[in-house]
């Protein structure tokens, strides 16, 4: 396993700086909106990035990561209409065709409907400024989205459809397609949603759903433990679990200090997993791609973002040395 990260550049000096913290394995993603793309678009970026020594692992599918009427994010595909779902998968179906034609390994996507609910922030360590999901704050009678009442069936049946015409062609472009879990999981009905991967149980029905070696998990350990009453004691067999069977594609190796319907989103020093101790579990399934950051609280400073994962960096690249890791690296004195 190895370091790597999903932040968006900036700028070139982004490329720069990752490559001189020593984040080589990246997920990307090139200009313009991913229903546009073309072959041509993925390998120029792949180029372009490994003209920095840095690997392109991964690139982000446009499927609903936020509400189902943001157009730009397929929204069919989870509102269940057809034909215009259809036409959704075949751009989707399309961009794994190239990946595999260019070289890009994997892919990761989600299937959301109400996107990532949070309470208000709160201070964190120093005055930092954190995200929280706390249930007693929230609205339980917040308004639905324009999907509607969406049950437990409904939900399956188009994940089901999803994954009966998608992972086809993972399977013969030879790409990993890594989906995130609901974050975080809410109570049954929630803005009319029942969260189907929102649980632990959830997640383990849907890799055993078209089963293949290319259809598994974008691993967001904070969303993960997010779905548990103690998650410092049970997220090392829920890895256990998806690890031995090859299902981790992708790990957001992010903390939380709480637990399920009641949390903080921390730095991974200092949250309620011990990550000195879970990467370990990690090494033991034999996982073997990317742990990268994702979540920081916000801090104070001129390049806050920049900052905080540049912090998050360090501290991932010291645990992966401490248990004879990373098994990838590369070396670059400058860009193009």
């Amino acid at each position: 396993m190895y370091l790597g990260t999903q932040v968006k550049a900036r700028s070139a000096v982004d490329f720069q700086q990752w490559a001189q913290l020593g984040v080589f394995n990246v997920s990307s993603d090139p200009p313009g909106h991913p229903r546009t793309w073309t072959r041509d678009d993925l390998a120029r970026h792949k180029e372009k990035l490994e003209s920095y020594g840095i690997t392109l692992d991964m690139v982000q599918l446009p499927v609903s990561c936020m509400l189902p009427d943001d157009e730009f994010n397929s929204p069919n595909i989870m509102l269940g209409k057809s034909p215009e779902r259809d036409r959704e998968i075949d751009v989707i179906q399309n961009i794994i065709r190239w990946c595999g034609e260019v070289g890009i390994p994997s892919v990761r996507y989600n299937l959301y409907i109400i996107g990532i609910p949070r309470s208000e922030r709160e201070e964190g360590r120093g005055g930092s400024s954190n995200e929280t999901f706390r249930w007693v704050k929230m609205d339980p009678d917040a308004p639905l989205t324009i999907a509607g009442m969406v049950g437990v069936d409904e939900n399956w049946d188009r994940i089901d459809y999803f994954l009966e015409r998608v992972v086809p062609a993972a399977e013969s472009a030879k790409v990993r397609i890594a989906c995130h879990p609901h974050d975080p999981y809410t109570p049954d009905g929630y803005m009319g949603v029942t969260r189907v991967l929102g649980t632990v149980e959830g997640l383990k029905k849907f890799v055993q759903m078209h089963e293949s070696p290319y259809h598994g998990l974008n691993f967001c350990q904070g969303t993960i433990t997010e779905m548990l009453d103690d998650p410092g004691a049970e997220i090392a067999d829920v890895i256990r679990w998806f690890g031995t069977r090859e299902k981790i594609f992708n790990v957001h190796f992010r903390n939380i200090r709480g637990h399920k319907l009641d949390f903080m989103e921390v730095f991974p020093d200092e949250g309620s997993v011990d990550f000195s101790e879970v990467i370990k579990v990690y090494q033991e399934v034999g996982y073997k791609y990317m742990l990268m950051p994702d979540h920081v609280p916000q801090i104070s400073g001129v390049d806050r973002q920049g900052t905080a994962f540049a912090f998050c960096y360090g501290y991932i690249t010291a645990l992966l040395q401490s248990i004879g890791e990373p098994r990838k690296q590369a070396w670059v004195t400058k860009g193009p």
